[in-house]
């Protein structure tokens, strides 16, 4: 909808969003930066940061330094008032955290995922319900929950998980009935890319077309199209772990050994360390991701087939990625995952598989670099998730008032 066809409410929300947006990215800042950043005169600007000091979504924190003149009173997000409670659920690990509107964790809590949906879920509304017993005058605006696989954000139904018993699970009804708060629920990548998207540098968010890369028990793309996490029409957007690498006479089409994400998961590297040292054990599930940093340690200190292990893992990875990056013309690439602990091996060595900007367009001031986040981008998307409506149309989410869509990211220039 153009700015033109809003009436005056919706057109008043956008702009305390936007006030919002501006004040998340760049806070301590002044009104008088607000409004030079948002193009709102001073006048409206006063009067929507008025309403949400009021609110309390904003608070005065000082004044800024003054070269002459009355100083300007610095303005933050209020980060003691609203809070989050994110939750990303693994195959083998559950991670609940309680966030502020900043996206800051203030309380974190693994534990280890049980068997099968429901007693997963029954956990997850248990921990919540002792969270907020034992809080009872912190203001929860909702729960936001990642999960792997084939995950629809209209509905909040998980269709597809990683482990065969997630099939069309309906993780926000099951939630939202038995806590009576908003739950919101994405993909794992897409809620990294997200949150990836909103806490990146100004290279990062300037962006028109970002590509996250989780690499790790398997390979995922998060992307954002011009501000906005894109989902597709089947909510599948984003399988190039899927994408055909080597090929593989008689292999089922759906889950081909030659596949990118066969050839540079957690388990796949630690296959082509022990097919190069001689050695027999293979991780279990549980312990992939510090197996995979030990090698990375290792290729660090120089260990030669540490680092070939890398290498053959980046060629793959690489071609992958600049494959994507061909088809989506991507601005930035954003790697996760513990290969990242090796970063000034890997980040070359991923290069290495990109044709030469000079030549061709496509990678000319191609930006890639890992995480800034560190492993927690998910639960930071997660997080952030049940603000999402405040950031983008000014106004909270409710139970009854939920606005069913994916999640929706404004662009301001």
């Amino acid at each position: 909808m153009s700015r033109e066809g809003l009436r005056p409410p919706e057109l008043g929300g956008m702009n305390r969003a936007l006030v919002l947006r501006l004040l998340r990215q760049y806070q301590p800042t002044s009104r008088v930066e607000v409004s030079r950043r948002s193009g709102l005169s001073e006048g409206t600007t006063s009067r929507i940061v008025a309403q949400l000091l009021h609110q309390k979504l904003v608070v005065e924190d000082g004044a800024q330094n003054s070269t002459g003149g009355r100083p300007a009173t610095r303005l933050r997000l209020n980060q003691s008032v609203l809070h989050a409670i994110g939750i990303d659920i693994h195959r083998w690990e559950t991670r609940c955290c309680v966030g502020t509107i900043s996206g800051r964790i203030v309380a974190s809590e693994f534990l280890r995922t049980p068997s099968g949906p429901s007693k997963t879920l029954q956990w997850i509304a248990d921990w919540v319900t002792r969270y907020r017993r034992a809080h009872p005058r912190q203001q929860l605006d909702g729960i936001g929950v990642s999960a792997r696989g084939l995950v629809d954000p209209e509905t909040g139904v998980v269709e597809l998980g990683q482990d065969p018993s997630w099939v069309k699970v309906p993780v926000k009804q099951c939630l939202q009935e038995q806590l009576g708060v908003p739950v919101f629920v994405e993909n794992s990548v897409r809620a990294a890319a997200f949150a990836e998207y909103t806490f990146g540098g100004p290279g990062i968010r300037d962006s028109r077309c970002l590509l996250f890369v989780e690499a790790d028990e398997g390979v995922g793309f998060g992307i954002v199209l011009d501000g906005r996490v894109y989902h597709g029409p089947r909510m599948a957007a984003g399988e190039f772990g899927q994408m055909i690498m080597v090929d593989s006479p008689g292999s089922e089409r759906h889950d081909s050994p030659g596949c990118l994400e066969r050839l540079t998961s957690y388990g796949a590297i630690s296959e082509r360390y022990r097919s190069l040292t001689g050695g027999k054990r293979g991780p279990t599930l549980g312990d992939s991701a510090a197996q995979v940093r030990r090698i990375c340690h290792r290729a660090m200190e120089g260990e030669a087939a540490a680092k070939q292990t890398l290498a053959e893992t980046c060629r793959y990875l690489g071609t992958g990625i600049a494959n994507v990056v061909w088809g989506l013309d991507a601005e930035v690439i954003i790697l996760d995952g513990a290969i990242t602990e090796a970063w000034s091996l890997v980040g070359p060595m991923l290069r290495e598989q990109f044709p030469d900007g000079r030549r061709f367009l496509n990678f000319r001031d191609l930006i890639l670099r890992p995480s800034a986040l560190r492993g927690d981008a998910t639960i930071t998307g997660a997080i952030m998730l049940p603000f999402a409506s405040l950031f983008s149309s000014g106004e909270r989410a409710s139970v009854e008032e939920q606005v069913e869509q994916p999640i929706q990211m404004e662009v301001w220039k």
